[in-house]
């Protein structure tokens, strides 16, 4: 009996195991050949857009579409940022000419804006002044405004680089001292408003550094740093052409 039961279980495990394999079948398939794949096309570039430029002509700031603002590092730990709210400038802008192109600039040191929310006389009780404002622009240690009333930038080279960019360096004097200053420069566009379609207004955004030092300004170093960016947003229109 024990004899039968064990032929039986030998041959169920046989027959639960499948056919046996011969060694052909034993052996591995030879792996596929890798497909090579289809190289893609290069994407397109879109065409570059059109500059357009405002005519040759003589163009005053538009004070009322332009911004000016500096900036300097404050214990290392940000970029304190204030800015001037009087300035004004007159481009004669040759698109053709970069060589032909100046432009002069004027800056109110009087009008700069700290945004200082704190109560300054209680933090500076021996201060002559009355506000950080008035501080920065009146104190010998600063902009000295009483003896230096204006700050002043007339270029000296202005160098196109792309269709829409360039350099503009300058003299720039303050404190009565002059250095050169070099701003990075991008021409935004023209516009005609409808209400003077002859009329062109045209745009640039610029940006700079200068190091404060250079002009004789060294308060507060090394806790205010000495190199201050520049960064302007300035519309003209083009004279003759009234303001928005």
């Amino acid at each position: 009996m024990r004899l039968f039961l064990a032929s039986v279980s030998a041959i169920a495990l046989v027959a639960c195991s499948g056919p046996a394999s011969t060694p052909a079948e034993t052996a591995e398939a030879p792996a596929a050949a890798p497909v090579e794949a289809t190289p893609t096309a290069a994407p397109a570039e879109a065409p570059a857009a059109e500059v357009k430029y405002g005519k040759a002509a003589t163009y005053k700031l538009d004070p009322n579409h332009a911004s000016l603002t500096w900036r300097v590092k404050h214990m290392g730990l940000s970029n304190y940022t204030a800015r001037f709210t009087k300035f004004d400038a007159t481009l004669e802008f040759n698109p053709d000419d970069a060589s032909a192109t100046s432009l002069t600039a004027t800056i109110d040191p009087t009008s700069v804006e700290t945004d200082y929310p704190g109560d300054f006389k209680a933090g500076h009780p021996d201060s002559p002044y009355s506000s950080f404002d008035e501080e920065i622009s009146q104190s010998p240690d600063y902009y000295n405004a009483g003896a230096f009333p204006e700050i002043t930038f007339k270029s000296t080279d202005i160098t196109k680089t792309g269709p829409d960019t360039g350099t503009v360096t300058g003299d720039l004097t303050f404190l009565g001292v002059t250095k050169p200053v070099t701003l990075d420069v991008k021409y935004n566009g023209v516009a005609n408003f409808p209400w003077a379609p002859e009329e062109d207004h045209i745009g640039f955004s610029a940006t700079g550094t200068l190091t404060r030092s250079e002009f004789g300004l060294s308060a507060g170093t090394p806790y205010v740093g000495d190199e201050v960016e520049i960064v302007i947003e300035a519309e003209f229109a083009e004279v003759g052409a009234p303001a928005e």
